[in-house]
């Protein structure tokens, strides 16, 4: 059951993270629809490169991706029902979690949900715009799941931690 639990988890935040990046890059195309002056494109140049070093490399590759890796092997090796079912959520951080990672996981919801609010109200071409760097964080972001993952498997040293209460 944990074997499930673990690769349920690693597939369903996958999922939740590549459905974003989808989702997301439709409204990206959107922007390159209209005619876009030097503005636009230095705009999409700083702020895909800020956004792949501060949420695809420091928020997912450094922090998130291995996490989300740290607990699905924490789950292989404790599974319970809840934990199975929920896998996902599980590995995301929002529950069994230390109370410092649990703040974290719900304020940064929080603030990601409350960001998405705002960001829709812009209009086009600059929504679009911001969505390509987002979309290319998130899609940094994935790939990092699939490259801790994939360490995991060809069973390279992995010293994250899941950050549970009983952990280190």
């Amino acid at each position: 059951m944990g074997k499930l639990a673990a690769i349920w988890g690693v597939l369903g935040v996958s999922f939740f993270v590549g459905s974003a990046a989808f989702r997301l890059s439709i409204y990206s195309l959107d922007a390159f629809r209209s005619q876009l002056n030097w503005q636009h494109w230095l705009f999409l140049v700083i702020f895909t490169i800020f956004m792949g070093v501060s949420e695809g490399y420091r928020g997912f590759q450094k922090q998130f991706s291995p996490r989300v890796i740290a607990r699905a092997l924490y789950l292989w090796d404790n599974p319970t029902l809840t934990r199975t079912l929920l896998a996902p959520l599980f590995c995301m951080g929002f529950f069994h979690a230390t109370k410092k990672r649990l703040m974290t996981s719900y304020i940064l919801t929080v603030a990601i949900a409350v960001m998405i609010l705002v960001v829709r109200q812009f209009p086009q071409p600059w929504r679009g715009l911001i969505d390509v760097g987002v979309v290319f964080g998130l899609l940094w972001g994935l790939i990092a799941i699939f490259a801790f993952a994939i360490q995991i498997i060809l069973r390279k040293e992995f010293s994250y931690s899941p950050e549970t209460p009983d952990s280190p």
